[in-house]
């Protein structure tokens, strides 16, 4: 096919009236050859071209213009350079083909991770395809960009409708997401948060975990961050594989939840120095990894994955910033969760920033302006910011709240204190440089290590099922089995599990088939979200100091124990605490909440509201339907205490008489 110039910008493979730009960033390389295939499983290119670096290179950029080349058609770049890699850090191998960092789409039908990873190894890899980005938006809902008041389901689309008692067309896909949302409306959910859908690496696993024949189902080791993985593609038609999430945002919105991404930008699949060629590593291998200063081919580890992207190098920045870009403005995705991003404030040789550029980037970028942005604030290598990761409005994963929640619920003494201080907001984390409530991300349990079901049932975890020996996971889960290890028959213990499920008040993860068999936790969780939405007092994004509400002329919240007025604090034995929050809009209930996690009964007092009754909306102690009720079917209580059964949560709404 024809060819000229081309041009450096945009990166990629940018579709044009009469062909296809080709761009691709290698600073030091010296020869450069883009190759055209017929299909995704051609053994060879129907056409190589070898790049003129007098007239295809502009500084540290490469290009060439394909005429006549449409949408779907399928590519890899190969480069060569110094091989000086101790020194350098350079790993360029003419032998292998390369994926286009920035590609649209990737093909993985010839993948293979471990010949990839043999330096002599000429075999075939990831082939990127020219995608095509038309998409008509128009009639789209927009989402409102933050946080407040936010209900957020994290989801795995490869998992979500796999099991065939989803009755999805094409399980574990986008368009099988689409078919669930009007399950996710009726939960009450605002966001979902997507588990990595930007295309991974399936084949990376430990050896052996491919021995017993699994493959990566979670998807934290992302290859082409500008691409769905086509997996959860289906069977859209070659080139368009980004429009079947494209329908997915828009019937999301629709719907009027907004779609919240995880992504992962601390590492990439490409490994250590025993890991394969894909993209980064055979064309600015020095410029995207941290490397040991002593020895360029060994790469600094701070992720746990083999190595660490060097995300404040100027160009790596840039790289991610524009990414993000893209997912906002070209795919319409309304806010990112970014693992282990504590990456983000490592410099040259992993030492930490003071100023870290990456994260102010983020924030300060125009396109990125006011929408979610959150940090799992670690890494793997021990560094912890929760409350203080840089910038002015990241919000954060709040580990404390969690640990601290999970410790309470499942009995340990003397936590009133602490706990107190994790439902008011977190404000000794957040509120010394000047953050509000909806800086923190409150959870107790995600897709690391305990589910919830996981959380209730062990008390130590048995990771036997994947090859590696229970040795992966945390073995400080902070959990409680009620009773007994694991599976049971026994209806206490099932019953005592149920209870405690809903006393952490999580966000309920289910197969499909168990949606009749814990269709108990399930209707409570609904009942909560719709509780929690009623009340503008439990979103309002302020902390709670028991400051005067002028309105009602008193305090925003108050802190009993089992006697008003009288909180546990300093109490090393205390597992009982409570608290009185009042309504800040006109017809807003007051609410009072019990928080018995003690192995006794107690009769807890309640406060008397002049021209209020006190009406029992929660009781996780009682049994279906009569643990969640909704207002109109609420008992009015007629004394000043209540009975609380042992590990139970009780929640009363005082409304006008």
């Amino acid at each position: 096919m024809p060819t000229r110039e081309g041009r450096r910008y945009p990166p990629g493979a940018m579709l044009a009236a009469d062909g296809v730009n080709f761009s691709i960033f290698g600073p030091a390389a010296t020869s450069v050859e883009l190759l055209l295939f017929e299909a995704a499983d051609s053994p060879r290119p129907f056409q190589v071209i070898a790049l003129d670096p007098d007239k295809n290179r502009t500084r540290l950029v490469w290009h060439v213009f394909v005429e006549g080349l449409a949408p779907g058609a399928y590519y890899s770049w190969r480069m060569d350079g110094p091989g000086d890699t101790a020194i350098s850090g350079r790993r360029f191998n003419p032998t292998k083909e390369l994926s286009d960092p920035w590609a649209r789409e990737v093909d993985d039908s010839l993948w293979d991770r471990k010949r990839a990873a043999d330096p002599a190894d000429a075999s075939p890899a990831l082939r990127s395809v020219v995608g095509d980005p038309s998409f008509d938006w128009s009639g789209e809902r927009p989402i409102a960009p933050d946080l407040e008041g936010a209900v957020i389901y994290e989801l795995h689309v490869g998992g979500f409708t796999q099991h065939p008692s989803s009755r999805a067309a094409q399980p574990g896909t986008f368009s099988a997401l689409v078919e669930k949302i009007p399950y996710l409306q009726e939960l009450g959910i605002t966001h979902v948060e997507l588990l990595p859908i930007m295309a991974f690496d399936e084949q990376s696993v430990p050896p052996a975990t491919a021995a017993r024949g699994l493959r990566n189902y979670w998807g934290y080791n992302t290859h082409s961050f500008w691409t769905p993985h086509p997996r959860y593609c289906g069977a859209a038609r070659r080139g368009r594989q980004a429009t079947e999430f494209k329908h997915l945002v828009r019937a999301l919105h629709a719907a009027g939840i907004g779609v919240i991404l995880d992504v992962v930008f601390n590492h990439t699949a490409e490994g250590g120095s025993d890991g394969p060629w894909i993209n980064f590593k055979g064309s600015a291998n020095e410029v995207v990894y941290h490397l040991e200063p002593r020895d360029r081919r060994r790469y600094l580890d701070f992720t746990g994955c083999g190595n660490t992207v060097n995300c404040n190098h100027p160009l790596m920045t840039a790289f991610i910033v524009r990414c993000l870009e893209f997912w906002r403005e070209e795919m319409h995705v309304d806010g990112f969760r970014f693992d282990l991003a504590s990456v983000f404030t490592r410099g040259d040789e992993g030492v930490v920033l003071a100023n870290p550029p990456l994260p102010w980037d983020i924030e300060l970028s125009r396109p990125l302006a006011g929408i979610p942005l959150i940090a799992e604030a670690w890494d793997a290598a021990g560094l912890y910011q929760v409350g203080a990761f840089p910038g002015s409005s990241w919000a954060e994963w709040n580990g404390a709240y969690r640990d601290a929640v999970r410790r309470f619920v499942r009995g340990d003494p003397g936590l009133t204190g602490l706990v107190a201080s994790r439902i008011a907001g977190s404000s000794d984390l957040y509120a010394h440089s000047g953050r509000s409530p909806c800086n923190s991300i409150n959870f107790v349990t995600c897709h690391d290590g305990f589910t919830l079901a996981d959380l209730v049932s062990y008390n130590g975890k048995h990771n036997q099922a994947n090859g590696e020996d229970n040795r992966d996971g945390s073995d400080d889960n902070l959990s409680w089995n009620c009773g007994v290890e694991g599976p049971t028959t026994d209806a206490a213990v099932l019953a005592l599990r149920r209870r405690q499920a809903k006393n952490l008040l999580a966000v309920l993860l289910l197969d499909w088939r168990q949606l009749e068999s814990q269709r108990e936790v399930l209707d409570f969780t609904r009942g909560m979200i719709a509780l929690r939405r009623r009340h503008a007092s439990l979103t309002v994004d302020r902390f709670y100091r028991g400051r005067v509400i002028p309105a009602r002329g008193i305090p925003d919240i108050t802190w009993h124990g089992m006697r008003l007025q009288q909180p546990p604090w300093g109490d090393a034995s205390a597992r009982v605490l409570a608290f009185t929050i009042t309504g800040i809009e006109d017809d807003e209930a007051d609410l009072h909440a019990i928080l018995n996690m003690s192995e006794e009964a107690l009769e807890a007092e309640i406060p008397e509201l002049p021209g209020r009754a006190w009406h029992i909306a929660v009781d996780t102690g009682r049994s279906p339907p009569r643990d969640i009720v909704e207002p109109a079917r609420q008992a009015q209580i007629d004394t000043r205490s209540y009975q609380v059964t042992p590990r139970s949560v009780v929640v009363l709404e005082a409304r006008a008489l």
